[in-house]
């Protein structure tokens, strides 16, 4: 609702949003009769999950700039030739419900922790700014003590200067 009233992303970033389009893409698939039988739920809740994030991933496409657009449709066009590409190995290659729902599982469950863990990209510019300023502090308690504070008498660089003049 931020973007909305405001018109504009502002600081936010789409990952969580397209994160969880191909996180509940791939659990949607894997609750399928064909992967995994007797799994109506696992297909219902990804499937609305995928339609609300499609709804989220709209509006931020609607108040990006060209940059983030572009940025959104690219993520996503890699992520439906990922989900084509799993689908067709998957089908093609295992033939059996319990090596295709050990696949495919495996496969959304590192989703679902890239999922969770894409928030986390707003802290990495952070944790960088963290340890820079760690190192500026230990490298200022270091030198400060050798640090000459005394200006009442003129340094040679300032002397040189005032007998050239």
């Amino acid at each position: 609702m931020k973007i909305i009233k405001a018109k504009s992303v502002q600081a936010f970033k789409p990952d969580p949003y397209v994160a969880t389009i191909l996180n509940c893409a791939m659990w949607a698939f894997y609750g399928l009769p064909i992967v995994h039988p007797d799994s109506l739920l696992v297909i219902t809740i990804n499937g609305a999950g995928f339609a609300i994030e499609c709804v989220y991933v709209t509006i931020f496409f609607i108040y990006s700039s060209w940059g983030g657009r572009k940025k959104i449709i690219i993520v996503l066009i890699i992520e439906a030739i990922f989900v084509a590409v799993i689908v067709v190995v998957t089908l093609t290659f295992f033939h059996t419900y319990a090596s295709r729902s050990m696949i495919v599982g495996l496969i959304c469950i590192v989703f679902n922790i890239l999922m969770y863990a894409s928030p986390l990209t707003v802290m990495v510019p952070n944790a960088l700014g963290t340890i820079s300023a760690i190192i500026q502090l230990v490298l200022y308690a270091t030198y400060y003590s050798t640090t000459n504070w005394d200006e009442d008498e003129p340094s040679e660089v300032q002397m040189s200067a005032s007998t050239n003049a």
